[in-house]
């Protein structure tokens, strides 16, 4: 029970800002973690078959990796990093598509209705119908045949 107890006094810590204890379990990790590296590198030293040299170095080196990502674990802790949010460019190589506008409320999506396919009053387009025919340019008139091996320019 005095486990226990202990374990809800340091989560109530925790939930109250106080990370002094899992900042110094981080330290006393990391510590721990460099005394295995250099526990390992000295074994290392010492053997003369490749396959041992090799073993300690691997063991060694999984160490110096776990102590170097404890501290920046405990760095990320006690200096957090700035959150910004700024306005994104749009720099691209190829198709891309960004929404930089405020976002669609999730009951919305889906059910905003296509201006580009009605007309008036709910009518839809039908693309097989005949267009009217227009007057707008009266002076135009079909094209003859044209032989291209009478234009010099090719």
């Amino acid at each position: 029970m005095a486990f226990v107890q202990e374990l809800v006094t340091q989560v109530d810590a925790v939930t109250g800002g106080n990370l002094a204890r899992g900042e110094a379990m981080l330290v006393a990790q990391a510590h721990t973690l460099d005394a295995i590296f250099n526990r390992l590198a000295l074994s290392a030293s010492k053997v003369s078959m490749t396959n041992q040299y090799e073993m300690f170095m691997k063991l060694a080196l999984r160490a110096q990796n776990q102590a170097r990502m404890t501290w920046e674990t405990l760095a990320a802790i006690k200096n957090p990093p700035q959150v910004s949010i700024v306005r994104q460019t749009n720099i691209a190589a190829g198709p891309q598509q960004v929404n930089n506008g405020p976002p669609c409320p999730p009951s919305q999506i889906g059910k905003r209705p296509n201006e580009l396919l009605e007309v008036t009053h709910g009518e839809r387009l039908d693309p097989g119908a005949a267009g009217a025919a227009g007057s707008s340019d009266t002076r135009l008139e079909a094209v003859g045949a044209v032989d291209g091996t009478e234009d010099a320019r090719g």
